[in-house]
């Protein structure tokens, strides 16, 4: 049995399992193999707050025979939560981050299986979020970020859920202004993303059957639209 302990659950997936569920759902059932987040009528929802390889052969194997919502949330308003140093007194401070999540930050990590988005089983939902992130001082991790460590992730508020059920839907995220025939880098410059996640957006796409590489641009692979979406 494929399992994650509640005991080790984080709140925010908690959080948005109970949200999901609503008056209506169950949580945590046991169905071909695996413990599914939440059962909606005849809908398996499952929510993953994290790397999507991690559930790649649950996705596949699930949606041979039943359909499937991946539900993934991206976090539009973040708080940072600090819990003070080590021999600093007992206070914490809170500051709201200048981060804002978008959308086409999913393409980061839907490369682990963009093909599911053809399957009509399978559909993508989603959930602009409010969160608190919550740090801690640890010694050993001074040589990344500061030594501070992100020791929990908490829903303040569920905002607003987007769903797309087919590539022709996320292909939709691709900005109106693009030419006729583009490269990643000017993917890039149109999103206002990082080079590396256009280059992910276009390998999904292609995945997906939305996108087609028609030749190269210098050293550049050169991207149209095209195939069934």
């Amino acid at each position: 049995m494929h399992q994650i302990g509640q005991l080790n659950e984080q709140p925010l997936h908690h959080g948005l399992k109970q949200y999901f569920a609503g008056d209506g759902g169950v949580t945590e059932v046991h169905l071909a193999g695996y413990v599914i987040d939440v059962v909606l009528g005849e809908q398996l929802i499952e929510i993953q707050t994290g790397n999507f390889s991690a559930i790649r052969q649950k996705m596949k194997s699930l949606v041979r025979a039943y359909p499937v919502r991946l539900v993934y949330p991206v976090a539009v308003e973040k708080w940072l939560l600090k819990e003070p140093k080590p021999g600093e007194g007992d206070g914490q401070t809170r500051r709201k981050s200048p981060k804002r999540g978008r959308v086409i930050e999913v393409f980061d990590e839907l490369v682990s299986f963009p093909e599911l988005m053809r399957d009509p089983n399978f559909s993508l939902e989603i959930a602009l979020i409010r969160e608190e992130e919550v740090r801690e001082y640890q010694e050993d991790r001074q040589w990344r970020q500061n030594g501070w460590k992100t020791t929990e992730r908490r829903l303040l508020e569920v905002i607003e859920c987007k769903t797309y059920l087919t590539p022709a839907d996320l292909a939709r995220l691709l900005p109106e202004k693009l030419p006729t025939t583009f490269t990643t880098a000017e993917m890039a410059e149109e999103m206002r993303v990082s080079r590396r996640l256009a280059q992910k957006t276009a390998y999904c796409l292609r995945q997906m059957g939305v996108l087609t590489t028609i030749g190269k641009r210098g050293r550049s692979n050169l991207y149209a639209f095209g195939g069934s979406g």
